[in-house]
């Protein structure tokens, strides 16, 4: 399991208003260390202007300092156009350090707008990251995202290099030379260029998709670490971005001997699917210190971010071998469904279904939804001991409508709808989904003590609508622990699980659910149209196991999934199966 933790303080860099080369955006941002400084090199956009007779918004390469690698000072612009290759923009820097001199690589655009043929690698060399000593076009051919290696590799100087980024399909592939001056020769790369397909580094799963380098490789005991963009759907968008890893031979780079089998990282944050590209991270800087993978990321094309995992178990995930098992599966019950409608009641006679349940006084108590033939939906009871087989069913419902806002003047759907319940403490809380046949659904909330509930003393508190009027708003319920003494309440809004911390349950007026979203749809997956949490988190030994069933948008299905939550930054997914 790769657990890979966002910083507290993203974005760590963001546009500065007040300088006008990068006053749209600071972002894909690549770092070094040196001595007690982090130093980042990064793409720059500019407020709008007219560069050589077009009005654009114009790239250039900002430098910052670090002490801790989070709080970026001392901005300045280092690299910007000045030859004919890169007329139009330098772009997506990616620093190494070599014996005392630094080379930075970048996208260099000699046409606007830029097609394939203008958009080439560059190289820009510094003694002292201050002022830049030597330029030079490298590629001759369309490329992007090239890297030198922090090292030679068997006597040779490497570089990892995407080719054909705008004229896919496109490709990581590694080139060697023996003198550095080779990185700018064009004979060298007219040559190379022959046969590039027998340098290409294999990471993508399918001819639909594209890859691009991230980071400069960072070296571990185990391999070559090689962070890099696998962007899904290239050619039939939408288009999914995620940041991956593959781990490459120390003697022969080209020989992938692990890989990540899933994103890392995808769209989720706020920061990352707004901006001026919305719902892309690109990965573009990496450090390992301290046994921790620091990786820098572009979000939004507006912004640089930091996220931070385990190298050990980041290696570990990318080598084992695939366990020859089937999914996890639930085994569904012989003797289902375990609760039917009963015709002999009027108020249960048309459906009974979704319900919730809870363990207390030595047996589950089961809160169903029931509906009658007009479609009145209300809260029906029974009891097992052991969870499947039903010992004891009400004949009456314990949760009716009372308020308005959950009662209907004409026959139709309406009702006290999918009731999910939680403890705290001594207090039973119920949230379900409440509608009067004619507004929006929206979530109310009903009270019960423990002691109330066992005696079967059905004293709910006067429910009260705690989600924003106007909205669809439903699938909610808390989680059975307070955090930081607030209240953690899931819902869904936008077709995703949302999650609200709360110090009071004072909903009305201006103050209603709201918070971040969790957990979203993933395209092209079996839950990508809609997800809803399915019932209370489960507390586990290494986190929050939330249930949620997802709707996919090919075939119409619901199916049950299942994500882990960290205990106290409950907005952090540290896992979340690929298969329902």
């Amino acid at each position: 399991m790769i657990s890979v933790k966002r910083s507290s303080h993203n974005p760590v860099l963001i546009p500065e208003r007040d300088n006008s080369w990068e006053k749209t955006a600071a972002f894909n941002g690549s770092v070094i260390r040196d001595g007690e400084l982090t130093r980042m090199v990064y793409r720059a956009m500019s407020s709008h202007q007219i560069h050589h007779g077009h009005p654009m918004l114009l790239s250039t390469i900002g430098i910052a300092d670090s002490a801790d690698g989070v709080h970026f000072h001392n901005r300045r612009r280092f690299i910007k156009p000045e030859k004919e290759w890169e007329k139009f923009g330098c772009e997506d820097p990616r620093i190494t350090k070599l014996g005392d001199t630094y080379y930075i690589l970048y996208t260099g655009l000699s046409g606007y707008p830029p097609g394939p043929d203008h958009i080439k690698i560059a190289v820009a060399i510094s003694s002292d990251l201050e002022t830049i000593d030597e330029k030079y076009p490298v590629t001759t051919f369309n490329a992007k995202a090239g890297a030198l290696f922090p090292e030679k590799i068997n006597g040779k100087y490497t570089m990892a290099l995407t080719v054909h980024t705008d004229r896919p399909p496109a490709a990581i592939a590694l080139a060697q030379f023996d003198r550095i001056e080779q990185l700018w020769s064009k004979e060298y790369w007219d040559l190379w260029y022959q046969s590039y397909q027998k340098h290409v580094i294999d990471l993508q799963r399918s001819d639909t998709d594209q890859v691009e380098l991230g980071a400069v490789p960072l070296k571990t005991d185990q391999g070559w670490l090689l962070i890099h963009a696998y962007i899904g759907n290239y050619k039939t968008p939408p288009m999914t971005f995620g940041i991956e890893a593959a781990l490459l031979d120390l003697e022969d780079p080209q020989k992938v001997i692990g890989r990540t089998r899933h994103p890392m990282l995808v769209p989720r944050e706020y920061y990352e699917m707004y901006g001026e590209v919305p719902n892309v991270i690109f990965p573009s800087g990496g450090l390992i210190e301290n046994g921790e993978l620091h990786l820098y990321y572009g979000a939004a094309d507006t912004t640089v971010c930091l996220a931070t995992t385990n190298v050990s178990e980041l290696l570990e995930s990318m080598t084992k071998k695939q366990k020859a098992q089937e999914p996890v599966r639930f085994k569904r019950f012989d003797n289902n469904p375990i609760i039917s409608p009963n015709p002999n009641n009027e108020w249960e006679a048309r459906n009974t279904f979704n319900p919730t349940a809870i363990y207390l006084d030595n047996k589950f108590h089961i809160l169903y939804r029931a509906m009658n033939e007009t479609g009145v939906s209300v809260v029906g009871y029974a009891a097992s001991r052991d969870g499947l087989h039903i010992d004891e069913r009400l004949n009456k419902p314990i949760y009716t409508p009372r308020e308005p806002f959950e009662t209907s003047d004409s026959p139709g759907f309406s009702g006290c709808e999918d009731a999910r319940i939680t403890q705290i403490d001594d207090t039973l809380y119920m949230t379900y989904t409440a509608f009067d046949g004619r507004n929006p659904p929206r979530v109310a909330l009903s009270t019960i003590s423990v002691d109330n509930f066992i005696s079967r003393n059905w004293a709910w508190s006067k429910p009260k609508l705690i989600s924003p009027p106007g909205m669809m708003d439903k699938n909610c319920c808390f989680l059975p622990e307070k955090i930081s003494g607030k209240y953690i309440i899931f819902h869904r809004l936008e077709n995703h699980i949302w999650v609200d911390a709360s110090a009071t349950l004072n909903f009305g007026e201006n103050r209603w659910l709201e918070g971040s979203g969790v957990l979203k749809p993933r395209p092209n997956s079996w839950d990508s149209l809609k997800i809803g949490i399915a019932s209370t988190p489960i507390k586990s030994r290494a986190g929050w196991v939330l249930f949620y069933h997802g709707l996919s948008q090919t075939d119409g299905q619901y199916r049950v999934g299942a994500a882990l939550l960290d205990f106290q930054d409950i907005d952090n997914v540290l896992a979340r199966l690929s298969d329902p």
